[in-house]
C-alpha cells in the first residue's frame, strides 16, 4: 500500500471512529504466535491453512502494540496462553467472573 494510501485510509478511519462511542469495554485476547497456531491447526479452515509464521509473528507484534495504546475506554486483556476457556470450565467461569468485574464494577 501506498503511503498516500495508507493517509487516506487512516484519515477515513479517525473521522468515523469520530461519528461512534468507543465500547462499554474492549475484551482483547492476547496469544503467543505457537497458541495462534494451534488455534488455526484446530480450526481447520483451508484459507488459512498457508498463513505463514513470520506473517502471523509480525501481525501479532502489530495487535500487541495498538491494543497497549489503546485508551479510548475499559479495556481487559485476557492471556489464552494461560486460560483455555474453550475447553475448561473452571477457566471459563474465571473469564466470565473478569468481564462481570469489568462491565459492573465488582471487586
Amino acid at each position: 500500500m501506498s503511503k498516500r494510501d495508507f493517509e487516506n485510509y487512516k484519515q477515513f478511519f479517525e473521522t468515523l471512529k469520530g461519528m461512534v462511542n468507543p465500547p462499554d469495554l474492549l475484551i482483547y485476547l492476547k496469544a503467543s504466535v505457537p497458541t495462534l497456531v494451534g488455534q488455526i491447526q484446530k480450526r481447520g479452515r483451508e484459507y488459512e491453512e498457508n498463513i505463514r509464521i513470520d506473517y502471523l509473528k509480525r501481525l501479532n507484534e502489530y495487535y500487541n502494540s495498538w491494543i497497549d495504546k489503546y485508551d479510548d475506554g475499559k479495556l481487559l486483556v485476557i492471556d489464552i496462553d494461560k486460560v483455555n476457556f474453550d475447553e475448561n470450565k473452571d477457566d471459563l467461569a474465571k473469564v466470565i467472573n473478569l468481564i462481570e468485574a469489568e462491565v459492573h464494577g465488582l471487586f
